[in-house]
């Protein structure tokens, strides 16, 4: 009876935890992590491109006027919800970002557990914490949030190139 009960309990702690990621998109997750780069897609796999940018478009919608996309759906990387997506820049750089609806410490620490490294370059300064980490050539992952404690969302993405 115990060892029934412990198989019950394994097979729907597995269930959860594959109902909890089925939300997450592996291609979003996957861009934004410095894992894939559109750049290099647009260079040598511009089917590769055109694909993601169709799945991209039947997944998140924007006003015209906006800088930012918005999921149709709820849409989630590494169990953060999405809020905001920007497939072409972050900030003031060139790459991919999305906006998740977590702080910034439990965005870092979901970060850094998906890349298997903490992130290197951290800094608090003109209202604002960020923390990076340089994947390779033209690719570091970076987070950025409001440096308040009433702040409950968090930029993180690949960028390629940085203006300063």
């Amino acid at each position: 009876m115990k060892s029934a009960l412990s198989a019950i309990l394994l097979i729907a702690a597995q269930f959860g935890s594959a109902s909890a990621q089925a939300g997450n998109d592996v291609d979003i997750e996957r861009l934004a992590t410095c894992k894939d780069s559109w750049l290099d897609w647009k260079k040598s796999e511009p089917g590769r491109l055109k694909s993601f940018g169709d799945h991209f478009r039947s997944t998140f919608s924007s006003n015209e006027n906006d800088p930012f996309y918005v999921p149709k759906s709820s849409e989630s990387i590494f169990g953060l919800r999405i809020l905001q997506a920007y497939p072409d820049n972050v900030g003031m750089g060139v790459g991919f970002s999305v906006l998740v609806d977590a702080p910034f410490d439990k965005a870092r620490k979901t970060l850094e557990a998906s890349l298997g490294k903490p992130l290197a370059k951290c800094d608090n300064g003109d209202g604002m914490k960020t923390c990076a980490l340089e994947i390779g050539a033209m690719r570091t992952v970076m987070l950025m949030a409001e440096d308040s404690p009433k702040s409950t969302s968090t930029l993180l993405g690949c960028y390629y190139f940085y203006e300063k």
